[in-house]
């Protein structure tokens, strides 16, 4: 026992290990810079009430989003404003559905724009006057 040396005194690898720790605590931030990266709690309470105020926050956050959610519109009152879709597809195929409408409005544009009237028809039908063309800009 008497040829064992102390583990702290002459050991290599604990004095390497506590000449990093000695550099570790030299670099260690203040509390407040711990408490500005949310590290730490930012309370003046004791530790000891320390659990029962973040307990307390997290009571009043609860109600909260409840009373918020208690006050939310009904969906119809949200598909009369145009905030939501009136859909009775899945929301898995709603996003299908809006590019098929649009594709649908394409179409019938275009077809509406192929078969539209010339001008020399629409005077013909008395729509126009001869003396005004659409096509001519002022």
């Amino acid at each position: 026992m008497s040829d064992e040396m102390p583990p702290s005194s002459t050991n290599p690898i604990s004095f390497e290990r506590r000449n990093s720790l000695e550099k570790a605590i030299q670099n260690r931030p203040e509390a407040h810079e711990l408490r500005e990266r949310h590290i730490l709690l930012n309370t003046n309470a004791a530790p000891a009430l320390q659990a029962q105020q973040q307990e307390l926050q997290r009571h009043k956050l609860t109600d909260s989003l409840n009373k918020a959610i208690a006050s939310r519109p009904e969906k119809d009152a949200l598909v009369e404003r145009n905030i939501l879709p009136d859909s009775t597809a899945a929301p898995a195929l709603q996003n299908h559905q809006r590019e098929l409408a649009a594709a649908m409005r394409r179409d019938s544009i275009e077809k509406h724009l192929q078969t539209r009237p010339s001008p020399a028809e629409l005077i013909k039908e008395g729509i126009l006057e001869a003396n005004e063309n659409p096509l001519d800009e002022p």
